[in-house]
C-alpha cells in the first residue's frame, strides 16, 4: 500500500508545523487546517486518505469535523491526535466515526505507522485508551443494566440531553445549541443519571452507545 495522503487539523500552528516536520518524509502531507470550517474546505478540496484530528478546538473540535465530512466523504479515515486521554473524549470521537485515537506523546514514526494502519482499515489506539473504547461498546454491564423502557422515565428534555451526550457534545456545547445555561444542562444530566441508576457521564455515554442513541 502506498503512503497515505494526510491532512493535519489542529488549532495550534506550532504543533501543526512540528507534526508536518515529523511526518513529511514518512507520509504524503496533503494540507493542514486550524479550524473546523477550514478543515472541511481543505478535506473537500484535497480528498486525503487520513485526517489527523485534534479533539478540542474553539469552534467545535474533531467530532464536528467528522460529522460534517464523513457523510460526504466516507472513504476518509480519521485519526484523533490529542493531548487529552479522558475517557469521554475518546468515546465521543470514536462514536463520531474516528478509526483511532493516539496522544500527542507519540513519536513521528509511530504516528506515520498509525496513519497507515487506519488507512488500511485497522483501529489504532494508544495502549491505555483501548480499555475506554471496550468499556463504551460493552456498556456498564449486563447484570442490572437499565432496560430500554427506562427511557420512558425521562422527560422529553432529558431525552434530548441524553441524545446530545450520546453524540459526544460537551455541556457547554449542548447549552449553546439549546440556548440554555451549562448549569441547567448539568442539572438535567444529573437527573438522567439518577433515573437510569448510573454514576458517571462515562457510564451514560456507554449506556447510550449500546442502545445506538
Amino acid at each position: 500500500m502506498s503512503d497515505p495522503r494526510v491532512v493535519i487539523v489542529d488549532d495550534h500552528g506550532l504543533f501543526r508545523s512540528g507534526v508536518r516536520a515529523e511526518l513529511e518524509s514518512l507520509v504524503r502531507i496533503a494540507g493542514e487546517a486550524a479550524t473546523v470550517d477550514e478543515a472541511v474546505k481543505v478535506i473537500a478540496r484535497e480528498r486525503p486518505d487520513v485526517v489527523l484530528l485534534d479533539v478540542h478546538m474553539p469552534d467545535g473540535g474533531g467530532v464536528e469535523v467528522i460529522r460534517r465530512v464523513a457523510p460526504e466523504q466516507p472513504d476518509v479515515s480519521f485519526l484523533a491526535l490529542s493531548v487529552s486521554d479522558a475517557a469521554e473524549d475518546v468515546i465521543a470521537v470514536i462514536r463520531a466515526g474516528a478509526r483511532g485515537y493516539v496522544t500527542k506523546t507519540i513519536s513521528g514514526p509511530e504516528l506515520a505507522d498509525a496513519a497507515r494502519r487506519v488507512h488500511g482499515g485497522d483501529a489504532v489506539f494508544s495502549p491505555r485508551l483501548a480499555g475506554f473504547v471496550l468499556d463504551a461498546f460493552t456498556g456498564p454491564g449486563e447484570a442490572g443494566s437499565p432496560g430500554e423502557d427506562e427511557l420512558d422515565q425521562l422527560t422529553p428534555r432529558e431525552q434530548e440531553m441524553l441524545r446530545h451526550i450520546a453524540r459526544g457534545y460537551m455541556y457547554k456545547e449542548i447549552a449553546l445549541r439549546l440556548g440554555i445555561s451549562a448549569k441547567t444542562v448539568e442539572a438535567h444530566v444529573s437527573s438522567v443519571l439518577r433515573k437510569l441508576q448510573l454514576s458517571t457521564r462515562h457510564e451514560l455515554s456507554a449506556w447510550a452507545a449500546k442502545r445506538e442513541l
